[in-house]
């Protein structure tokens, strides 16, 4: 090297003299010429072999293919992690911010209860009221926990365990045999997502469910799904599904009941016990060998739920509650506006009363209905103040829900005279005003009566009894039709109404309960009535939203006019064409109606409490066999008020005294013992009219079609 200034050495790479040629010296770098090799070199690394050459390096160890393995796992775990909170923050990221969530609220029930305070339906989306955990018996929510969620108290939301227990069965059953969703996921499922069954939705499920656990206790989760979780038949918790199955409320429900509905869960249309018992008696048999397993239910106990298992039950009254219900719903609006908690609803109907209408109608149209080609029918009693006692809208709730009491109109017949009589009576006449039964013509249309002949001269209270056409027809001409209408009007009848001359006749059509509501007024003395079925609203916490104050129309028939109406209309049950009906010992009064073709037939009657009319035909308007109000619809109304009056204490009916024929009433009622009576009362097809004074025979004239006795009808007189 040369030596610079300042004492440098310069680098040179020329071969000193005497020394070898720079192309033979070996400068290949070894690992002791790296930085910090030269510290505790080996021996071997560091010396040279002979000729001057260094040492080769050691071999380099290889990692044990057991170690590569681990190693992979772990790089693939840490990759799974961070791939799996990508995906959970992905996945949350499409729901509500935490902080704001919140679980939705249960949409409210209305729960309609009868006048004693029995539930007669529950309506809104739920089917049934919200119930607190504490008000359950403890094996209904131990029921839930045994067969969908054992591990319920031990888990944060997720049960892994029960996970890979679900797993492995449905791998070795090779079908999806378990879920391993827990209460905590399926509730989270049925309060936030839909029912779809991706990976999406399974991982948002997981997320809300750890946020269910971390927000609510266990008891408060479980209470939750509970009153959430559908059981079919359109029942939303376990205080709807015991209604609907069982009809009675969840904290009555049995161990062998708690059992059905624990098991119904998992497939509700396929498990309901009223479509297919046996399926679902086995899925309880296997909640109850779960709950024996767990010991929420001991042996003995389990034993005996398996030796007497549930059956589903029929609701009382076989569905015609259900019209009531309808009935709440179409008005509850008008007094209580929009729902946003559970109510209940307090009405006027008496169950028993409703029972027994529905098996009078229910039982006529059985027995008759296909030998008289008649196929549905309504009841509505109601008393004299308008508060309705039973409603009946048809045959069937569960074939049919249209509601024949309060929708159908139909025409009325000769149950809408009393309104042209009493039209009448305003102007002057009185029941024993003369009248001429003769053919009468109207602008080419010529009424007459049934058996086409004229009775003469007859009293008002002769041609109402006996239901005379031509004297009705007239009667509405003398008062005229516009006034007939306006008498209806003031009476209730608030469908449209044609103010023409056969208007008499009862063309215009009507609903039966806006004519019975319209009888109630006789009933009671002449007060305006306008029917009601809800007495007040209450929260489930006891808060009253509506309460009904006595109301009415005010006075709109004079004291005097009602008294001579209701002594001609008590004469049709007497000896006119409601005589069937008659009940020993009671003052009744009333009117039937056939409308044109025996498309419809009515009775409306009444005591001094109760207001009932019948209503039988088809609804597509088909003609009966010459069913009229006086056979089939006065059978069912006698059967139905035979066991609604006996707590009724007997009266008579308002101012009817003075104008009654033969006196007292009460003692009058059920005074024929003429063949026509006996035989009408053996065969039971028809009244049989027993009048007090002559009714003019075949020649000088006759009854109408509805006051035909056996014989006639037997032997074809008069057709």
């Amino acid at each position: 090297m040369a030596k610079g200034r300042g004492g440098r050495v310069e680098p040179r790479f020329d071969a000193p003299e005497g020394r070898p040629d720079p192309a033979a010296l070996d400068l290949r770098l070894t690992r002791g010429d790296r930085a910090g090799a030269g510290v505790a070199r080996s021996k071997t690394t560091g010396a040279k072999r002979a000729g001057g050459r260094p040492s080769a390096p050691a071999p380099r160890r290889r990692r044990s293919l057991l170690g590569r393995l681990v190693y992979g796992l772990v790089i693939l775990g840490v990759w799974g992690v961070v791939a799996l909170a990508g995906v959970v923050a992905y996945h949350a990221s499409q729901l509500p911010p935490i902080d704001q969530l919140a679980v939705p609220k249960r949409p409210p029930n209305i729960a309609i209860l009868a006048s004693d305070g029995s539930l007669l339906a529950n309506r809104g989306e739920t089917g049934g009221r919200t119930v607190a955990i504490r008000e359950l018996p403890p094996h209904l929510p131990r029921a839930f926990v045994a067969i969908e969620d054992r591990r319920f108290y031990n888990h944060l939301g997720i049960d892994p365990i029960g996970i890979a227990r679900a797993l492995f069965r449905n791998l070795t059953s090779r079908g999806v045999a378990q879920g391993g969703s827990t209460l905590t996921q399926q509730l989270a499922k049925n309060l936030f997502l839909t029912q779809e069954r991706t990976a999406s939705r399974k991982i948002q499920e997981a997320i809300l469910a750890l946020w269910l656990e971390h927000r609510y206790s266990k008891d408060e989760i479980l209470e939750l799904y509970l009153n959430r979780v559908y059981f079919g038949a359109g029942a939303y918790g376990v205080e709807a599904a015991a209604q609907r199955y069982f009809a009675k409320p969840a904290k009555d429900v049995t161990l062998a009941e708690a059992a059905m509905l624990g098991g119904l869960v998992q497939a509700p249309s396929r498990l309901a016990p009223n479509r297919n018992l046996p399926a679902a008696q086995a899925r309880a048999a296997q909640v109850l060998a779960a709950m024996q397993d767990l010991g929420f239910a001991k042996p003995s106990e389990a034993k005996a739920a398996l030796d007497k298992p549930a059956k589903p039950a029929r609701a009382p009254g076989g569905g015609s509650a259900n019209y009531v219900a309808d009935l709440v719903m179409d008005v509850l609006d008008d007094f209580v506006g929009t729902i946003e908690t559970d109510v209940t609803v307090s009405t006027t109907v008496d169950p028993v009363l409703q029972a027994a209408a529905e098996k009078a109608l229910v039982d006529e149209l059985n027995q008759k209905g296909a030998r008289f080609n008649v196929g549905q029918g309504a009841v509505v009693a109601m008393r004299p103040d308008g508060a309705i006692r039973a409603l009946v809208g048809g045959r069937d709730y569960a074939q049919s829900q249209f509601n024949r009491a309060t929708t159908a109109k139909r025409q009325p017949g000769s149950a809408f005279k009393p309104f042209v009589y009493l039209a009448a009576i305003e102007r002057g006449l009185t029941p024993d005003t003369v009248r001429e039964d003769s053919p009468v013509s109207v602008k080419g249309w010529s009424p007459e009566n049934y058996t086409r002949s004229y009775a003469g001269a007859v009293t008002l209270r002769e041609a109402l009894a006996h239901s005379l056409n031509t004297v009705a027809v007239k009667l509405g001409l003398e008062v005229g039709p516009k006034a007939v209408v306006q008498t209806a009007q003031r009476l209730g009848i608030t469908s449209p109404l044609q103010a023409n001359a056969s208007i008499a006749l009862g063309t215009s059509e009507v609903t039966p309960l806006e004519l019975v509501g319209a009888y109630a007024v006789f009933a009671n003395g002449g007060t305006g009535v306008i029917p009601y079925v809800i007495a007040s609203v209450k929260t489930v916490g006891g808060k009253v939203v509506y309460k009904r104050s006595p109301a009415g129309l005010g006075r709109v028939v004079d004291p005097a006019a009602v008294g001579m109406m209701n002594a001609m209309l008590h004469e049709v049950f007497v000896s006119g064409t409601a005589k069937k009906g008659d009940i020993p010992g009671y003052d009744l009064a009333g009117k039937t109606g056939t409308s044109q073709d025996f498309r419809d037939a009515w009775v409306v009657g009444y005591s001094n409490t109760l207001v009932t009319g019948v209503w039988l035909g088809n609804d597509d308007g088909e003609s009966t066999k010459r069913v009229s109000g006086g056979n089939l619809p006065v059978e069912v109304w006698n059967r139905f008020m035979t066991t609604a009056l006996r707590a009724d204490k007997v009266a008579a009916l308002p101012g009817a005294g003075r104008w009654r024929r033969g006196g007292n009433a009460v003692a009058a009622a059920g005074s024929d013992t003429g063949l026509g009576g006996l035989i009408g009362e053996l065969i039971g097809d028809s009244p049989a009219p027993a009048p007090a004074r002559p009714v003019p025979q075949q020649g000088r004239g006759g009854p109408s079609r509805e006051d035909r006795n056996f014989l006639e009808r037997l032997f074809g007189i008069g057709e």
